[in-house]
């Protein structure tokens, strides 16, 4: 499948056309791992989203300086991470693992996507309007997990 084909198919760049996900490719940055490599670390800066072409990575949490790193999710082909490096200046909330060799990933660095956006706000609106839209869902759920806990 071509990135073009798994860009139309995540959900955080849903409702651009071909030709805007032709600029987003145009601003990507191919980057390969193997097998135990680290993409970032918790808490480091956050300058990047990335998208995975090809391969797995593991997204591990540290909830506590003296706790050990748990794993969280997989991520595939076709899924994101690093998003809010696009929103914020903040730091990376989870260390993030590559746990299959030869795994592609394209990177959309912060300052060339504000540059895009700014180009082409309309590129902009849609991405974060869906990057909102999957906040409020996963906040809203992890509200409603909090709920059931205390009951």
């Amino acid at each position: 499948m071509a990135l073009l084909d798994l860009l139309k198919a995540a959900g955080l760049f849903h409702g651009l056309t071909d030709e805007q996900l032709q600029r987003l490719i145009a601003i990507s940055q191919e980057e390969v791992y193997d097998e135990g490599q680290v993409i970032f670390r918790q808490n480091a800066e956050g300058d990047k989203l990335y998208f995975i072409g090809e391969g797995q990575v593991e997204i591990r949490i540290r909830k506590r300086p003296d706790a050990p790193e748990r794993s969280q999710v997989f991520l595939g082909r076709g899924q994101i991470f690093g998003e809010m490096a696009l929103l914020d200046l903040g730091k990376r909330s989870a260390t993030v693992q590559c746990s299959r060799d030869r795994t592609v990933l394209h990177s959309i660095s912060r300052e060339a996507f504000t540059a895009l956006c700014n180009s082409d706000t309309a590129i902009g609106y849609v991405i974060m309007r869906n990057l909102a839209m999957d906040l409020s869902f996963k906040l809203r759920h992890r509200n409603l997990d909090l709920g059931a806990d205390s009951q």
